[in-house]
C-alpha cells in the first residue's frame, strides 16, 4: 500500500537514501513530496502497492553544442528530478496523470506508430515503447501519478528527465532492470528524432540517466565513453546556480537544428560526415571553399566545435588535478564561445527579446566585482537558462540580485550520484 512506501521512505535507510539524492537539507522537503506523490496516485488510481522512480534533469558544464557531432561533453545529473508512482497492470495500456495537467494520458501499446496528432507527450511515451520493442526488450502496461521540478524548456532537459523516467518504469515492471544507461538513453533519443521531429543528440537523455558528473565521448555513438569525475562543487567552495532568464525555447526546433545541420554542412565539404572526423587544420587549408559551400556562420560554428572538445579534456583535467581556478577559466572561454562562435545566446535578428545575452552580462558584471565565478550558457541556448558558478559566500546574495533584476527563478543544484533510479530497488538493497 502507498502507506507502507511512506512509511519505507521515512525509516532510517528511507531518509538516508533520501539524503544522498537530494541533500540532507532537503530531507523534510522531499519526504512531502513523495508523499504528495503517492496521495495523488491514491486519488486517481486507489490504494495500491506503489513502486517510486526518479529520473534527474541535467547541468551541462561543457562540450556546448558537440554531441550530435560525435564530440565530447562534461554533464551531471542534477537534484531537480522528475518522479512517478506507479503500478503494474494487466492491459497493455500505459495512463498517467502529470501534476499541473488535467490531461488523462492513455497510450495503447498495441498502438506505437507516430501518430500526427500525438501531443509532445504521447509522443514521447509511444516512441520510447516502440524502442523497447524494436531493441529486443518488453513492454507492459501501467498506471501511474508523474510530478516534476525540473523546469520545463529551460535547458535542464526536462523531457530527457520524463523519458528516462517512463523507460525506468517499463525497465524494471517488464525487464528486470536489464537495460543500462547507454541504451536507455538510446531509445530516449530515438524517441524524439523519430517521434517528436526533435534532432537531439545522447548527451541529455546520458547526462539524466547515467548519474554524477561525467565526461562523454561520443566519438562512437553507439559505443560512447563514459568517465566520471569526482568533484563536489559545495564542498570545494562553489554553487551551481541555474537562472531562468525568463525565455523559453519550446518552439525553436529551427535554431537548434540548425546548428547540428550547419557542422554537418561543414563536415560535408571536406568529405566528411561529422566534424569530429575533421581538424581545424582541415578548414584553415580550404576556407574559401568552406565558406562558398556551408556558409560563414557554419564555419564559426565548427571552429567552436573544436575548441570545445579540447576544453572538455583541459576542464576534466583541471578538476583532477585540483586546479579549479583554471576550471573556471575554461568555463569563461566556453560561455564566449558560444555566445561568438556558436552564436547561441539569441535568436538571429532578436533586437527586442535577447533574455539570455541580459542574465550574462550582468552576470559577467557581477563576477568582475567580486573577482571570482565564471558563467556561460547553458544547453541548447537561444532561451531558457546560463549557468553560474560562484563561490559558496556569495551565492545567496548573487541569486537576490539577479532575481529580483530579472523577475525570473534562480536556484542552486547539486550534482547527484544517483541517474535515472526504481527507489524500491534502492531501499531493498539497502535492507
Amino acid at each position: 500500500m502507498s502507506n507502507q512506501m511512506l512509511n519505507r521512505l521515512q525509516t532510517a535507510e528511507g531518509q538516508a537514501l533520501l539524503a544522498q539524492m537530494y541533500g540532507k537539507q532537503q530531507l523534510l522537503e522531499q519526504t512531502s513530496r513523495y508523499q504528495s506523490l503517492m496521495e495523488h496516485f491514491q486519488v486517481y488510481f486507489g490504494e495500491q502497492e506503489l513502486g517510486l522512480f526518479s529520473s534527474p534533469g541535467r547541468c551541462e558544464v561543457g562540450g556546448n553544442h558537440t554531441d550530435h557531432n560525435h564530440g565530447k561533453v562534461l554533464a551531471g545529473s542534477i537534484t531537480l528530478d522528475t518522479i512517478g508512482a506507479a503500478v503494474k497492470v494487466d492491459e497493455p495500456v500505459i495512463t498517467f496523470f502529470s501534476e499541473g495537467y488535467e490531461t488523462k494520458y492513455v497510450i495503447d501499446l498495441k498502438d506505437l506508430q507516430p501518430r500526427s496528432g500525438d501531443d509532445g507527450t504521447t509522443s514521447l511515451v509511444r516512441g520510447i515503447a516502440a524502442g523497447f520493442i524494436e531493441a529486443g526488450f518488453q513492454v507492459g502496461g501501467f498506471n501511474a501519478y508523474i510530478s516534476s521540478n525540473v523546469f520545463s524548456a529551460s535547458g535542464l532537459s526536462s523531457s530527457a528527465s520524463f523519458e528516462m523516467l517512463i523507460g525506468t518504469i517499463l525497465n524494471h515492471f517488464y525487464n528486470d532492470g536489464a537495460l543500462d544507461a547507454v541504451s536507455m538513453s538510446k531509445i530516449g533519443q530515438s524517441a524524439e528524432n523519430r517521434y517528436w521531429n526533435k534532432p537531439s543528440g545522447l548527451l541529455d537523455q546520458m547526462a539524466c540517466s547515467y548519474g554524477g558528473l561525467i565526461a562523454i565521448d561520443f566519438e562512437t555513438p553507439k559505443e560512447p565513453v563514459i568517465k566520471p569525475v569526482r568533484w563536489d562543487f559545495q564542498k570545494n567552495g562553489y554553487s551551481l546556480v541555474i537562472v531562468n532568464t525568463g525565455g523559453n525555447h519550446a518552439d525553436l526546433t529551427e535554431d537548434y537544428a540548425a546548428v547540428p545541420n550547419e557542422m554537418y554542412a561543414v563536415a560535408k565539404s571536406l568529405g566528411a560526415s561529422v566534424c569530429r572526423d575533421l581538424a581545424p587544420e582541415d578548414i584553415y587549408a580550404n576556407l574559401k571553399a568552406v565558406r562558398e559551400a556551408a556558409g560563414d556562420r557554419a564555419v564559426l560554428r565548427a571552429l567552436h566545435f573544436f575548441e570545445e572538445n579540447r576544453r572538455v579534456d583541459e576542464q576534466v583535467s583541471a578538476l583532477q588535478e585540483n586546479r579549479f581556478n583554471d576550471f573556471l577559466t575554461l568555463i569563461t572561454e566556453s560561455g564566449n564561445s558560444s555566445w561568438k562562435w556558436l552564436q547561441n545566446v539569441y535568436q538571429s535578428g532578436a533586437i527586442q527579446n535577447q533574455e539570455i545575452a541580459i542574465a550574462l552580462a550582468l552576470t559577467e558584471n557581477y563576477l568582475k566585482n567580486i573577482g571570482d565565478g565564471a558563467c556561460r550558457i547553458h544547453g541548447g541556448g537561444f532561451a531558457g537558462v546560463i549557468l553560474t558558478i560562484i563561490p559558496n559566500e556569495h551565492a545567496e546574495a548573487y541569486m537576490s540580485w539577479i532575481g529580483g533584476m530579472l523577475d525570473t527563478p534562480v536556484l542552486v543544484v547539486n550534482v547527484r550520484e544517483h541517474g535515472a533510479v526504481y527507489i524500491n530497488k534502492l531501499l531493498d538493497s539497502e535492507g
